[in-house]
This record gives structure tokens, C-alpha cells and sequence, in this order.
């Protein structure tokens, strides 16, 4: 070990990232010492990997924070998340931040600060290109002078910003090619997000009125989201993977999605619920519209515990799926191995299928769908030997 580099050790101390052990493993000899203090270029900060972490105050972990920061030259990724009830001094965080602006391409920040603080004021450097924020603040946006020229990813989570500073954020990134949102609060006007390069959105834990996509996406999730109206203006072509869990979305707009994913390879609708009361999902229209789709996943209860129909003509196949993943989330019904049946029979090139469940209870009733459903299964899946079937029961 005497014989190596300081700059390998540097990549090594970078590969453990968690700040305690870095510290603890630069004290192994001056030489580690050096490497942490001049080419160590990852390092974390997570509340969750300190024991004892509770019994710091405040005061005591600022200072260690700062300690450990400030001996380090070049950092390239920094992660700071301090949960419970930690308020950290602004100009504590302010003076981390601008230690690391010139060198730093990743920054994860959850911390919360006392007086609030406008975090992308001091987030800005000539090099960020990952930039994951929560529990913070964003406000005053002005696209002149908060410029993230290398930013590709972006996501907020639980902080606050308004409709018009996401816009104007999102302007300010003009490289930007992933966005994820989560746990904000949209109460105003119609959200857009428009950005030339994007190429993956994701949205969790949030409820709007409308959505306005103006991006030639690849890849769309929505996880528990509910919005009155979702208007697509960008490129649906590109679109390869489209993932709605607990979502509602209004049955017209959804199928002008659809219609338009020619290139859709990934589809899975779980626990997706349409306005005016339909549930009938029409997998017809989505095999012809999505010819190359090759993964199919599909939830096959509704919301009042009834199986979720889905209609599927005689003339319709899915001659590219090879996996095809089914399953309930409620209650499991005796006519779910019908529905898994002429999917299969609609599946050509079938190669793998799962069974997802959730099992709501043990007593005889329970136990009673649970075995006819079994049996059912096995009878069904013996005309398919070449299948390989997977159960995954929680």
C-alpha cells in the first residue's frame, strides 16, 4: 500500500464517500492524509450513516461539517441531507457552498436552514451538472443570472417554489435532459416544463390542475399524481417508456398520448384511474398504435375493488411483448386467470411472466381465492412451457 500514488488513494477515499469513514480511513498515514486533503473528489454527508447522530447539537455538526470541507481541495460531488429537527445557521450552508462552487459538478442538498435561504444563489458553478434539492427554497428566478449552462439533471423535492420560477429555472437550464418533481405544492396557474433536451420526466406525490410538456421525452413516469388536464406539445415519437402508477388522467388525453409513442417499447399502467368515471382500458388500441412495444405491465383492479376491464378485440396482438407482468393491488378476483389467459394468448413471443399481489388478509375466504388461483394459474401457464413465470406476493 506504501507504494501507491496519492492520487489512486484519492480515487479510493472517493469510492467510500461517507464522511466518516473517509476521515477515519485518511488517518491511516500522512500519505492518506494528503490524498483526502488534495484529491478526494466524493464526499457524503448523510445524518443516516452517523452513529450517535442525535446527540450533536446544531453547533456541533456545522463545525464538523465545516472542519472536514474545508480541508479538502477540488471536490467534484458533495451530498448533504441533515433530517429530524436540524435547522442549520444560512451562512453556514452559504459558506460550504461557495468553498466548492469552482470544482464541483454534483451537489445533493435536504437541509434546512434558519433564516430561509434562497439556495440557487449559491448553487451555481461553471461545472454543475447534477443538482438534487429538497427542503429548501427557490425563488426570485432570473434566467440572466442564475445560468446552469451544464446542468442534465434536475430534481426538487418537498421545497418551495412557485409555477413561474419552475418555468424560469427550467429556462436557465438549457442542457437539461432529466427532471424529476416531487412532493411540491401547485395550487396557481398551469405547469409547464419546457426544456429542448429533456429526455426523462418523472413526477411523484403531487396534484395540479393542468401539465404542460413541451419536450421531446424518451421516458415519462407519473407515481401517484392526480391533474385535471395533461397537454403534450413536444414529441411523443420519442417516447420509449411511459410508467402511470396511481395516476389519474383524463381517458382522451391519454390515448392521444398513446397514439402518438409508435416507438413505445415499455408500458405499465398501475392503479390508474380515467375521468368521467370509465375504467375500461382499450389494450386494442394500444397494440396498434405501439407495434414495438415489448414489456407490458398491468394492474387489474379499480379503485372500488372490482377487476379493471380491459378490452382487447379479436384482431389485436402484442407480436413484440416478451414480458408481460400482471397483478392487483386490492382484492384478488377469481376472474383475474381469465384476463391473464387472452393476454397470453395475445403474446406471441412471450417469454416471461409475473404475478404481482398483494394479499389482504389471512382468513378461510382469503385463503380460499388465494388456492383456486393458484390452481387456475398452474393449469394455465402448463400450455406455456416455455415461459419463464416469476410470483411475487406481498
Amino acid at each position: 500500500m506504501e507504494h501507491l500514488p496519492v492520487e489512486v488513494i484519492g480515487h479510493i477515499l472517493s469510492h467510500i464517500s461517507s464522511a466518516r469513514e473517509v476521515v477515519l480511513a485518511s488517518m491511516t498515514c500522512r500519505k492518506w492524509r494528503e490524498a483526502f486533503c488534495k484529491h478526494l473528489r466524493v464526499l457524503s454527508f448523510d445524518s443516516l450513516d452517523w452513529e450517535g447522530y442525535e446527540n450533536f447539537t446544531t453547533s456541533q455538526i456545522e463545525i464538523l461539517i465545516s472542519r472536514i470541507i474545508f480541508q479538502t481541495t477540488g471536490l467534484q460531488s458533495l451530498l448533504i441531507r441533515l433530517y429530524d429537527d436540524y435547522w442549520c445557521s444560512a451562512s453556514v450552508v452559504v459558506s460550504w457552498l461557495l468553498y466548492t462552487r469552482t470544482s464541483l459538478r454534483e451537489l445533493d442538498y435536504d437541509c434546512s436552514t434558519n433564516p430561509d435561504l434562497n439556495i440557487v444563489d449559491f448553487c451555481r458553478t461553471q461545472k454543475l451538472e447534477k443538482l438534487t434539492l429538497a427542503h429548501a427554497l427557490i425563488e426570485h428566478i432570473d434566467p440572466n443570472r442564475h445560468r446552469f449552462t451544464t446542468l442534465r439533471s434536475l430534481s426538487l423535492g418537498y421545497l418551495q417554489i412557485s409555477e413561474v420560477d419552475l418555468s424560469l429555472l427550467l429556462t436557465a437550464c438549457p442542457e437539461l435532459e432529466s427532471l424529476e418533481l416531487i412532493g411540491l405544492d401547485f395550487s396557481g396557474p398551469p405547469v409547464e416544463v419546457s426544456a429542448p433536451n429533456l429526455s426523462r420526466f418523472y413526477m411523484e406525490f403531487i396534484v395540479l390542475d393542468k401539465l404542460i410538456l413541451k419536450a421531446s421525452l424518451a421516458e415519462i413516469t407519473m407515481h401517484n399524481v392526480g391533474m385535471q388536464h395533461l397537454e403534450f406539445c413536444g414529441l411523443a415519437e420519442n417516447l420509449v417508456t411511459i410508467n402511470f402508477n396511481n395516476f389519474r388522467i383524463p381517458q382522451a388525453e391519454f390515448y392521444r398520448l398513446i397514439s402518438k409513442s409508435l416507438k413505445l417499447r415499455t408500458l405499465r399502467l398501475w392503479d390508474v384511474v380515467f375521468d368521467a368515471g370509465t375504467k375500461a382500458v382499450d389494450l386494442g388500441t394500444i397494440a396498434m398504435c405501439c407495434p414495438q412495444l415489448s414489456l407490458l405491465s398491468l394492474s387489474c383492479d379499480g379503485l372500488d375493488g372490482q377487476l379493471l376491464p380491459y378490452c382487447l378485440l379479436a384482431s389485436g396482438r402484442f407480436d413484440n411483448v416478451v414480458c408481460l407482468k400482471v397483478g392487483w393491488s386490492n382484492t384478488l378476483k377469481d376472474e383475474f386467470v381469465d384476463l391473464v389467459e387472452r393476454l397470453l394468448g395475445r403474446c406471441p413471443r412471450i417469454m416471461k411472466l409475473t404475478v404481482d399481489g398483494r394479499i389482504s388478509g389471512v382468513d378461510y375466504k382469503d385463503c380460499q381465492v388465494l388456492a383456486r388461483f393458484n390452481n387456475a394459474i398452474f393449469r394455465t401457464v402448463k400450455k406455456y412451457i416455455h415461459v419463464d413465470v416469476q410470483f411475487e406476493y406481498r
